[in-house]
């Protein structure tokens, strides 16, 4: 009652000031810097207040969507079941609290960028009908002192409220990027403002009480688990860390099979080839891969995608959008041979192994070769590490063969090969046996390095030297259309083995 009161008044006192004619523009002036002042401090700001208003707007937005489930994810079965399991424990709270188990307070999804992390977190606020707020850890960080603290703070108070308002039993409370936020203590010299944030996260997720009426769960996603501080991920905070990895052979194709879901595939489309071909794509590539599929089929003007459309946008993916560059005829030979050399090589060491050979100049390779693995490898044994150097090497010795001399295309080749060849000595597969090679003498290291390139080196000259006649006919075929097919360049390559039975030889004692 006093408050309406002197409200009244100071308006009151306001009209009577203005009508009898005072100017009050440096009272308005005063009293909006006191405004700006107090939600500085209190840790908004501008920024802070859309922050606020727009939190409240994504959540609410998400409770009247198609919600993500985990049969909407593929290629991460065993993250799923990992996840499902420490979910359960808020599903079933009478179960749990039975057997005395301590639900988890936090979950750390760990893995390389676009494998799904926040999709499983959308999934996991879905499974256990929970709201889902989300934040990126660059959102706590700020040059004020105790600005991320006060919204670590306003972030679980918004996730309890909401969950109250929507009527649902829990919250997820989602942190993308929590190594910003959660990093190791005592590495910021410059102010505390990092440590004091990551201390009232810590504080936050110790005061979760699994008997409260709102049951809240942290999850957290990161590339970098190496840089989080100790006590974030110790038991009792995130208690479980879950592996989410690029998807195997099997992985892809179900991710493949769910972007395609809908879409009119012409009957030449085989998932499983495709699959096979995209080694090492993640879920974010896959959906890429399809949608521009889908893009290029349209661009062509064509009613279904069709074959030559995924292998362009996988092309695209790869390695980026062709560029408008055309080398001269002398580049563009020495750039065929090139390519030649890598494909015959690889197809002489590992039959069926090339997909395709072009000189189509993408980002910054002015022409590549693509492999296709039959099986996905996890371990690399010694022949596969030596073979995969002589195909490195292949490109320039090709260009010396061709052309009487190398080039600086190779440079990232020879990275590429020095790479694996001290691989080959950490593993203990060189001449030097099981060394640790942070602790060798460099010019031991370069010397046993330069022994394994040099070997390799030899092996590739005996077979480019008897494939001669298939190298110049592949790099003119490179010249002529830009692109092989691996089919048509293998049938190049055994006419050539009929005519020079030799090479067959080569090819089998290499």
């Amino acid at each position: 009652m006093l408050r309406e009161i002197g409200i009244g008044v100071g308006l009151a006192g306001l009209i009577h000031l203005i009508v009898s004619g005072y100017d009050l523009s440096p009272l308005f002036i005063l009293g909006g810097i006191v405004f700006l002042f107090y939600f500085l401090q209190a840790g908004n700001g501008i920024n802070g207040i859309g922050k606020r208003f727009s939190l409240l707007g994504a959540v609410e937005a998400v409770q009247g969507m198609n919600l993500i489930t985990f049969n909407d994810i593929g290629g991460q079965e065993t993250a799923k079941r990992e996840l499902i399991e420490a979910l359960d424990f808020m599903r079933n709270i009478e179960a749990t609290r039975h057997l005395g188990i301590r639900p988890l307070k936090g979950i750390l999804l760990t893995g390389p960028p676009g494998t799904g992390k926040t999709l499983l977190a959308k999934a996991a606020a879905s499974y256990t009908d929970s709201v889902f707020v989300a934040a990126s850890g660059s959102e706590f960080i700020e040059m004020y002192a105790g600005v991320g603290a006060q919204r670590v703070r306003q972030l679980f108070k918004k996730a309890r409220a909401l969950a109250r308002k929507c009527g649902k039993p829990g919250a997820i409370v989602f942190i993308d990027e929590i190594e910003v936020l959660g990093g190791k203590r005592g590495k910021h010299s410059s102010h505390m403002e990092y440590d004091q944030t990551l201390n009232q996260l810590l504080v936050e997720m110790d005061g979760i009480d699994s008997n409260g009426d709102i049951r809240v769960l942290v999850i957290g996603a990161t590339n970098r688990a190496d840089l989080l501080d100790p006590a974030l991920t110790r038991p009792g905070r995130f208690d479980r860390v879950v592996r989410v990895d690029l998807p195997d052979k099997i992985g892809r194709l179900h991710i493949l099979r769910i972007h395609a879901r809908g879409k009119p595939l012409a009957p030449d489309v085989d998932l499983e080839e495709i699959a096979r071909d995209a080694f090492g794509f993640s879920g974010a590539h896959l959906e890429s891969l399809v949608n521009e599929a889908a893009i290029l089929a349209m661009r062509e003007g064509r009613d279904v995608i069709g074959k030559a459309e995924f292998k362009e946008a996988m092309d695209k993916v790869i390695m980026g959008e062709k560029l408008d560059r055309r080398p001269s005829r002398d580049e563009l030979s020495r750039i065929a041979h090139h390519e030649a050399g890598h494909a015959i090589v690889s197809e002489s060491l590992r039959p069926n192994s090339v997909s395709t050979v072009t000189v189509t100049s993408r980002g910054r390779a002015l022409g590549y070769m693509r492999q296709s693995e039959v099986d996905d490898r996890y371990i690399y044994t010694k022949d596969y590490l030596e073979d995969q150097i002589a195909i490195l090497l292949a490109g320039a010795l090709a260009e010396e063969l061709a052309c009487g001399n190398r080039s600086t295309g190779a440079a990232a080749d020879f990275e590429q090969a020095v790479g694996e060849a001290r691989k080959m000595i950490a593993s203990g597969m060189s001449r030097l046996g099981i060394v640790k090679v942070d602790e060798l003498p460099r010019s031991v290291l370069y010397e046993a390095t330069k022994d394994i390139i040099s070997e390799q080196e030899k092996r590739v000259k005996r077979i480019l030297e008897e494939a001669r006649g298939a190298l110049n006919e592949i790099a003119a075929v490179l010249i002529e259309s830009e692109k092989i097919e691996g089919d048509e360049m293998r049938a190049i390559l055994a006419s050539s083995l009929n005519k020079v039975p030799a090479l067959s030889r080569v090819a089998q004692s290499a």
